[in-house]
């Protein structure tokens, strides 16, 4: 009875947005529904971990945890950026627990089996006994480190944790050939461009929140007051992306009224126009004429996520104050949106909500996303 009802549920988050209701409650709250969901709408998809800025630099390693698998981040001896699972083949102890720069080979600490940056299995002392480091049983070729699919574009490093996706370039043709003018190489802007944000929320209420600008007037004062809820426009790509645009970005100005440098080649539509999607599952992404952004949502727990700002620019070198002042610019928006994500999240305790309503003419984006949540659901089962 309660599966029917979930499903039942799930066909009203479905119907078209003049008639739909949110996902119920369960899906921000209940830690079963975000395991399941966990399964179903981000280890079988193309999910953002990291940014290529976190491992600069050839044999930089850097540990991190995703839905609570410890995974290796490294930028192998040949510049490649790969992910694997952060663990010895031997007993599966934790390989790297600290972030470093990998100068050989990548050893366990427990008993020293040791692997090369692409993952491959070098050296196993002791194996066969004192003194002796190979074993008939233990087949190095068998036993290299377990890599996790991955890719890289816009400089956000995705990884598909089952292997089941589509490549990405497939899945998310569509906003590639959108953002075709934007292909251009980005340069992170260093420490003073990234910065985090723990929010007491669903993750998915920061994707929803993102997706819309209804809110504008009366979160963003500030914002509005020059891009206005008028100035904007609704993207949305089922079972892709959605999110919002403006006709009115306005450049950051330093003191003697200096600008970032423009990317190169970018048509009249982005002189004064920006465009801001969120990639299912838990990547948002911004561009504009003269720099871009990417915010990896790092689902933590079913009521808790950390943000992950990362600021781009067209050029590798650019004024340190300029980029401090429009960190600062970025961050104080963002947090304008932390108020209203937690508030959100303790509405779901709510036992009478129903998962709400969408405005057809402001809330598409976000129906588009609830409708993407739900179709990958039923297909789980």
């Amino acid at each position: 009875m309660a599966k029917d009802i979930e499903l039942d549920a799930l066909e009203a988050v479905r119907r078209p947005v003049e008639t739909a209701n949110g996902l119920p409650n369960a899906h921000y709250t209940d830690p079963d529904m975000f395991r399941t969901e966990a399964q179903a709408l981000l280890m079988s998809t193309w999910a953002g971990l990291a940014v290529t800025a976190d491992v600069p630099e050839a044999g930089d390693a850097v540990p991190m945890e995703f839905l609570g698998m410890p995974l290796l981040l490294i930028r192998d001896k040949e510049g490649e950026v790969r992910v694997f699972q952060n663990i010895c083949r031997h007993r599966g102890m934790v390989l790297v627990p600290e972030p470093r720069k990998i100068e050989g080979a990548i050893r366990c600490p427990y008993h020293s089996w040791c692997y090369s940056t692409e993952g491959r299995l070098v050296s196993t002392p002791h194996v066969g006994g004192p003194g002796h480091n190979t074993h008939e049983a233990i087949n190095k070729e068998d036993l290299g480190l377990i890599e996790v699919p991955s890719h890289v574009w816009r400089e956000v490093v995705f990884i598909n944790v089952d292997g089941s996706a589509p490549p990405f370039e497939e899945v998310h043709a569509d906003l590639i050939e959108r953002w075709k003018e934007h292909d251009k190489p980005l340069y992170h802007g260093g420490a003073d461009s990234t910065f985090m944000l723990d929010v007491g929320t669903n993750w998915k209420l920061a994707v929803e929140n993102y997706c819309e600008s209804y809110h504008l007037p009366w979160v963003h004062p500030g914002l509005n007051s020059y891009s206005r809820l008028e100035d904007h426009y609704n993207i949305e790509v089922s079972g892709r992306y959605s999110g919002q645009g403006t006709l009115v970005y306005r450049q950051l100005r330093g003191v003697n009224e200096e600008v970032f440098p423009d990317f190169e080649g970018l048509s009249e539509k982005w002189d004064e126009g920006g465009e801001y999607v969120a990639l299912y599952p838990n990547v948002l992404l911004g561009v504009q004429r003269d720099h871009a952004f990417a915010i990896v949502l790092e689902p933590v727990a079913q009521d808790r996520t950390r943000e992950h700002i990362h600021l781009f620019y067209a050029t590798p070198k650019t004024d340190e104050g300029m980029r401090a002042k429009n960190a600062t610019l970025w961050k104080t928006v963002f947090e304008e949106d932390i108020g209203v994500c937690e508030g959100m999240q303790k509405g779901r305790s709510a036992p009478g909500f129903d998962g709400g309503r969408f405005s057809p003419a402001m809330d598409s984006p976000t129906h588009c996303f609830h409708d993407w949540v739900a179709q990958r659901l039923q297909r789980h089962g």
